[in-house]
């Protein structure tokens, strides 16, 4: 999933700067939102997955937050943050006055210590660890003052830290070298938890201890969770049992309720600008995809505008680049190298330019629901876009999550799909975990220039419109290279009765999704 001042992009939060969470929350409404997305962990050194940090982003505090319509940091915990002076290697950051965690304990600089060095030291397979490569050790010389400093560069270090990534946790409570149990979390953020029912069900309420930005415009909210089972969530919006659904409806779904003819009496939807994405990844070393005509073959056939049209009825956008539109530095580098319409003849040309007979035998594998739930049906489009060119024979298999990621990760296939949620708003969360040293596609990938040069060079300008030129070069590179194709960027939508507002305020790049900003007029 990606600086830090208050900018004018604060003005939109209104009454947020500097509110008090509770307001009047006892004349507020509650509200109930259904979603598919299972809740892995309640622990933010393991939860590293949409909805754990859904819950991360509303029951835990960050130094930093993206204000709503924001993608550059501003103070949350901290009352400021800034690099020094010389290298942009050591990052301070001074902590508001009198907060607190949910069970009365003072919050300092220890816990925040405390914080990033348990999550180093835990280290989950499926935990957030992996973000912090550039983090050398974290200090904290007063009870206000914490100072992390820096193995290299890294100028996406606030967007870090105002992720699900940077939560706070207490240090008389969490266990220093384990996870804390399914349930059991203290935090000082905007709500508390309540209760929790695994894959069920989670229950918020204001915490009366918060001292940050937001301002509750609701006396609670309620994660009903259906896991994977999208007819479920669909049945309890349409019988009122949810007030919104977030994440898991189908793009039939959406796609339905948005027509004159699907609208139901009562239900509205709701678009807001997303950066989730989907690629289809090449593994280098295989001995068909390994060749470079045959992935620039596939890059000249592969029709998004079709599949996008007939699998997902338009709810998400064609990709051309692997930096999404509305995240600086985003260029065309796939639709000016290889356009938008398919093209037998060039890619019969690339085929034959690198001496492959045809018909070339491919095998896509693909993971039904864990990246999006249309996702083998994509697969199956892309598979008969191949074929109807005679110039490929493919087969597509279908594998489950747990399975399809081990073996993907061991290199055993030879073209996947690969989906991204970003963790925060920032070029570099597209660029480095995908094409940078130990990268997260596992496709064998290397580039001396992008490794050496452009990501070592993007990672120390903290000006981001400066490292832009970078950027461009990097997904020029890769378009080049074809060791992956972008495939489409999601928009992101919320299914809800018309008496809830506020869901506009937190569809967006940020991947924050703001309980607090979300009401209900009873």
């Amino acid at each position: 999933m990606t600086l830090p001042v208050c900018t004018a992009l604060a003005g939109v939060m209104l009454a947020g700067c500097g509110g008090d969470s509770t307001g009047a929350s006892a004349e507020k409404a509650a509200v109930v939102m259904g979603t598919t997305d299972r809740i892995a962990y309640t622990d933010p050194a393991a939860g590293y997955d949409p909805g754990s940090w859904v819950l991360f982003n509303n029951v835990y505090q960050t130094l930093l937050a993206f204000p709503r319509g924001g993608v550059e940091p501003v103070p949350e915990a901290a009352e400021e943050c800034r690099f020094d002076q010389g290298g942009n290697k050591v990052y301070t950051c001074t902590l508001k006055s009198g907060l607190t965690f949910s069970n009365g304990d003072p919050l300092t600089a220890k816990d925040v210590k405390f914080s990033f060095d348990r999550m180093m030291r835990i280290n989950h397979d499926n935990g957030p660890a992996v973000l912090f490569t550039s983090l050398d050790e974290v200090l904290a010389p007063s009870d206000k003052r914490v100072v992390f400093r820096l193995k290299h560069a890294d100028a996406s270090f606030p967007q870090k830290l105002a992720s699900g990534a940077g939560a706070i946790v207490n240090r008389s409570v969490y266990p220093a070298d384990k996870l804390l149990a399914n349930g059991k979390v203290v935090g000082s953020g905007v709500y508390r938890l309540d209760s929790y029912k695994e894959d069920k069900e989670a229950v918020l309420t204001p915490n009366p201890s918060y001292k940050g930005t937001a301002e509750t415009q609701n006396s609670g909210m309620t994660m009903r969770i259906y896991p994977g089972d999208q007819t479920s969530l669909r049945k309890a919006v349409d019988a009122g049992d949810v007030d919104f659904a977030y994440r898991g409806l189908s793009a039939k779904d959406i796609a339905d309720l948005q027509t004159t003819e699907g609208k139901k009496e009562g239900i509205k939807v709701v678009q807001g600008n997303g950066a989730e994405l989907q690629h289809l990844v090449f593994n280098m070393k295989d001995p068909v995809v390994g060749k470079k005509g045959v992935r620039e073959a596939i890059a000249h056939l592969i029709d998004r505008k079709a599949f996008i049209r007939d699998v997902y009825r338009r709810t998400v956008d064609p990709l051309y680049s692997i930096v999404p539109a509305g995240i600086t530095g985003h260029n065309t580098a796939f639709y000016d190298r290889y356009g938008a319409q398919p093209s037998k003849a060039q890619a019969a040309k690339a085929l034959s330019d690198a001496g492959i007979s045809t018909p070339v035998r491919l095998t896509l594998h693909t993971t039904p629901v864990r990246y999006d739930p249309n996702t083998d049906e994509q697969v199956e489009a892309i598979a008969q876009q191949l074929e109807a060119s005679g110039l490929f024979e493919v087969t597509v298999k279908s594998v489950e999550w747990p399975q399809y990621r081990e073996e993907f990760h061991d290199g055993r296939y030879s073209a996947y799909i690969v989906g991204w949620v970003p963790d925060y708003p920032d070029p570099e969360n597209f660029t480095a975990p995908f094409f940078g040293e130990g990268n997260v596609l596992a496709n064998s990938y290397t580039n001396e220039r992008i490794t050496g040069q452009l990501i070592p060079r993007t990672y120390a300008e903290t000006d981001r419109s400066a490292a832009v030129h970078d950027y461009q070069e990097l997904q020029n590179q890769v378009a080049e290279d074809v060791p992956m194709i972008p495939l489409w960027q999601s928009n992101l939508y919320a299914v809800a009765k018309q008496e809830v507002s506020g869901l506009e305020w937190t569809l967006d790049p940020s991947t924050v999704f703001r309980f607090w900003e979300i009401s209900k007029n009873d």
